[in-house]
């Protein structure tokens, strides 16, 4: 019986978690010294904490706020490689996908890659001062939205109880 030992290997990129790689004639000899057998190697892939792979693709999520979506901004979001710079335009609506082409995971069966895929939501905000609320009350007024009344602070009602 022979004790442990240590081989180097090249992992091929774009291996994905559960495959397994087969190394010939690496494993233990066979029976009455035979041939070496096969050495099977079972791949466990780490969580990225930003990317999830889809196949060759890698998707991200994007949180923006509800003015850079109606405004548009320039931003860079991450990919393999590093900083990916993004142009978010103005009237992006939550759920829009935009798809960064090459920027995904290695194909292990050709060259090409899978793409970067940024998946936007929007965050609206719960909690807001009281010259927000002014301003998009101003905002719906202007666009004819119809919005909930504003909601009076204590001081605005002894204010009016004078007036």
């Amino acid at each position: 019986m022979v004790g442990p030992s240590t081989i180097e290997i090249q992992i091929p990129a774009g291996i994905a978690d559960g495959q397994q790689l087969r190394l010939s004639g690496r494993g233990p000899a066979g029976p009455r010294g035979g041939a070496p057998g096969d050495l099977y190697v079972a791949i466990q892939v780490d969580p990225h904490p930003a990317l999830e792979r889809n196949g060759d693709d890698l998707v991200q999520q994007l949180q923006i706020s509800m003015t850079q979506a109606a405004l548009g901004f320039e931003t860079q979001v991450e990919s393999l490689e590093g900083p990916e710079p993004l142009t978010v335009p103005a009237g992006t609506q939550p759920g829009r996908v935009f798809k960064l082409r090459g920027r995904g995971v290695p194909s292990l069966q050709g060259h090409r890659r899978g793409d970067l895929l940024v998946e936007v939501t929007v965050q609206i905000p719960d909690k807001l001062r009281q010259e927000e609320v002014e301003l998009l009350h101003k905002l719906a007024e202007l666009r004819g939205d119809q919005v909930a009344q504003r909601e009076e602070g204590l001081f605005s009602r002894i204010r009016s109880t004078f007036q």
